[in-house]
């Protein structure tokens, strides 16, 4: 009789790769993400874009250049003829992701890492309170030890 080694199934594989903590935790980001980038982007339509339009123009998508002339833009924005560089749209695109960082950093990032940063610091703390506590009792019994040990030796000697 030969007995073999039964191997996990492609199900059990895949239960426990669901059942792990990042796999959950990655789930929530995207979801929170999702729903954080509405909140970013009306930043963005109703503020950023407002201020960058009173220096220049609200729609960087406008902003081009003409690789090999002659260019035409369509109605609808798209290049009929030549061939266009379309800088604007890669300098919005640019933008819209540095202010979404920064949102993300200043609104959550900082925050969350100064709370993090106070919590160890009370853990560490308390666990710096405790030690000092755990060491003086030790010393105390050592103390009342050698005095017992002392009181003992001084009994001996002098009876």
């Amino acid at each position: 009789m030969s007995e073999k080694k039964k191997e996990p199934g492609v199900l059990d594989g895949f239960k426990a790769f669901l059942m792990r903590g990042n796999v959950v935790d990655l789930a929530v980001a995207v979801v929170i993400g999702a729903a954080f980038t509405n909140i970013v982007n009306s930043v963005v339509r109703g503020v950023i874009n407002p201020l960058v339009g009173a220096i220049g123009t609200k729609n960087l998508d406008s902003y081009a250049s003409c690789l090999k002339g002659p260019c035409e833009k369509a109605a609808d924005g798209t290049v009929s003829t030549g061939v266009m560089i379309l800088w604007g749209s890669v300098l919005g695109a640019t933008l819209s992701f540095v202010i979404t960082a920064a949102v993300v950093y200043f609104l959550m990032v900082l925050p969350m890492s100064k709370y993090l940063a106070r919590q160890e610091a009370r853990r560490k703390a308390k666990e710096g309170t405790h030690e000092v506590i755990e060491v003086t009792e030790l010393e105390v019994l050592k103390e009342i030890r050698d005095e017992l040990v002392a009181q003992r030796g001084a009994g001996r000697d002098g009876s």
